[in-house]
């Protein structure tokens, strides 16, 4: 009866067809075959659409290609036909259904559909009626009106003036229909607001406003989270410190919500979801107990083995997570060395050896893993140096106590991230650490990306000192280290660690759990001994480019 079909009978069968899918209904032969009949009447009746037949129809193609629908032709005509009657009634939509359009188009293009000069084009005829209609959206689609356009920027949409407008005047709404929020829009809220901060949107009051009345509803329906929100939350919070965001008891209440419930669920997170979080683990740092963190990746890296087809990018976020849980190991002193971890590390870069990749992120992973595995290594990564202005009063201040000194400059050892000073005649590395290296910056708890370069360092037979940059303000602050560094170059060659004039930073937690005392009450984060009192601020961050 298809030729007796008229176009609402046409986008509400295809509507419904979607919706089934969605809830679980299985793409039997004779249902692509009742699909195959339906994609070309939508270009054949295409002037005939009005505004809830095309939010329909694009709806229903972009949730049917999510569930796993292929592309065919008839289905990219059957788009192309829809998207230039979005501009022609633009002025017909309502709240609702520009809210589900602006998804529509943004989940097309995450599952691979070119971005084509209709898709901007529809894009920009909507965005001005996100600030005309502001008032107009519930919770669900303010939800997907942001996770939309976290999605189209960080697949190369432009951040025109009326995305960021858009932006702004969504932000707000959050606090108002906070109570309204269900899991699902909680996990994707915080995700966008996050993948938009990691694409260039500036940290205004209104998105950390946002991000304060989004954290303390994590806690509140902790229980009601599927694997895919956990491991974006999780993900989103790493994040977050890789921006430098400041930590605050908020965050430790999200992570001590969320940890218990990566165990739990363990045997439910698919293998993009273990990647991300694995990396998002390993971000945090010394956060998170030492032990917390080996017990969850062995429960999760075994089942990445399990899958023979890993994506490039799951496999090098993997193999990232796992270098920084051994790093983390290597410095706990007469612990136990955790050989299944090394072993799926191993066999993660094994799996690398026979692909290549040109970006510049993964080279470099590539050749820390091969460092620490004693691979020889096949990329050549690129580094950008930079150099503080502390730093270079630090290295000139060294030079004229001990002019006889050789000091050599963001020069990188073994394909390894640029060191900042090396004294190559004493196999002596310093690191100048800015607040990019900590959580939060807050001078005392390390990030990731840190323990790991200095657990390569040392693996390669550099003992190396650490000092934080807010230590180097003025000469009285710096002498201390001048005259470590001074009596170090006088002794002969001794074995190699690593030093620092703070503590030497040990994964208490697990050292107190290994010796059969109880761990930190909290029971998720490790417990620092009182930093040194810090005086005034560094003049400038310093951001490494280390993973």
């Amino acid at each position: 009866q298809k030729d007796q079909f008229i176009p609402q009978h046409i986008a509400n069968l295809l509507w419904a067809m979607a919706k089934l899918v969605d809830n679980g209904q299985e793409r039997t032969s004779v249902f692509k075959g009742a699909m195959a009949e339906l994609l070309p009447l939508v270009n054949a009746q295409k002037g005939q659409f009005n505004a809830l037949g095309i939010t329909s129809l694009l709806w229903a193609m972009a949730k049917l290609v999510d569930s796993g629908q292929e592309r065919t032709p008839e289905l990219n005509e059957a788009v192309a036909a829809l998207l230039p009657l979005v501009n022609v009634q633009k002025h017909q939509f309502n709240a609702q259904s520009i809210a589900n359009l602006l998804w529509a188009i943004a989940k097309l293009v995450d599952n691979g559909q070119e971005s084509t000069p209709g898709f901007n084009e529809a894009v920009t005829a909507l965005l001005p009626h996100v600030n005309a209609r502001k008032s107009q959206f519930n919770a669900q689609d303010i939800a997907n009106l942001l996770w939309s356009m976290a999605k189209l920027v960080d697949n190369g949409q432009e951040r025109t003036p009326e995305l960021n407008e858009a932006v702004t005047v969504l932000l707000p709404h959050v606090r108002a229909h906070k109570d309204q929020f269900i899991p699902q829009h909680i996990a994707n809220l915080l995700w966008a607001m996050v993948k938009l901060v990691d694409n260039g949107q500036q940290q205004t009051s209104g998105l950390k406003g946002a991000l304060a009345v989004l954290l303390p509803l994590v806690s509140a329906q902790k229980d009601q989270f599927i694997p895919q929100h956990i491991a974006n939350l999780l993900w989103a919070m790493a994040k977050l410190v890789d921006n430098e965001q400041e930590w605050t008891p908020e965050f430790n209440e999200v992570l001590a919500a969320l940890l218990p419930q990566v165990n739990a669920q363990k045997a439910d997170f698919n293998p993009q979801e273990i990647a991300n979080l694995l990396w998002a683990m390993a971000k945090l740092g010394e956060l998170l107990e030492l032990n917390v963190v080996i017990s969850t990746f062995e429960s999760l890296v075994y089942r990445i083995s399990e899958h023979p087809q890993l994506s490039q990018q799951d496999i090098l976020m993997s193999l990232w997570g796992l270098m920084v849980c051994c790093a983390r190991l290597s410095r706990v002193p007469n612990a136990n060395k955790n050989n299944v971890l090394e072993q799926q590390m191993a066999d993660l870069f094994t799996r690398l050896e026979n692909r290549s990749s040109d970006n510049e992120e993964g080279q470099r992973i590539i050749a820390m893993a091969a460092s620490w595995l004693g691979r020889p290594c096949l990329v050549a990564p690129r580094y950008q140096t930079t150099r503080s202005k502390l730093q270079s009063d630090f290295r000139d201040q060294l030079q004229s106590c001990v002019p006889s000194l050789q000091i050599e400059e963001e020069k990188s050892l073994h394909s390894l991230p640029p060191v900042d000073l090396l004294l190559p005649d004493h196999n002596l590395v310093i690191e100048v650490q800015g607040p990019s290296h900590y959580v939060g910056g807050d001078f005392n708890t390390r990030n990731g990306s840190t323990l790991l370069k200095i657990a390569l360092l040392q693996k390669a037979g550099f003992e190396v000192i650490e000092i934080p940059v807010n230590r180097l303000l003025n000469q009285e602050l710096m002498k201390p280290y001048i005259d470590q560094i001074k009596t170090r170059a006088n002794m002969l060659p001794q074995e190699h660690g690593s030093v620092s004039l703070k503590r030497r930073w040990a994964d208490q937690a697990y050292i107190t759990a290994d010796k059969g005392r109880q761990p930190s009450d909290h029971g998720y984060f490790t417990g620092k001994e009182p930093s040194e009192a810090q005086t005034g601020k560094p003049a400038k961050r310093k951001r490494k480019n280390s993973q």
